[in-house]
């Protein structure tokens, strides 16, 4: 269900946001779960929301740290 509400990133487009533009990625997709999630949402928790709640984007980025969030931005 998430995956309908969602933008999805390939691994080079996620590489030209700047961490900006990730946070509010990341803000938003967390967000749009918690409403489904507050609708009834039943379906199991998918590994995007996992890496998000971690501080991770979809995809780690060799230059980046994995603990890199939005709090440091």
């Amino acid at each position: 269900v998430i995956e309908d509400v969602t933008v999805d990133f390939s691994r080079e487009e996620w590489q030209h946001l700047d961490p900006v533009q990730r946070c509010l990625h990341q803000d938003v997709t967390l967000e749009t779960y918690s409403q489904l999630c507050a609708m009834g949402n039943q379906a199991p928790k998918p590994e995007v929301i996992f890496k998000l709640e971690q501080g991770e984007g979809p995809w780690t980025l060799e230059e980046e740290s994995p603990h890199h969030g939005c709090s440091d931005v």
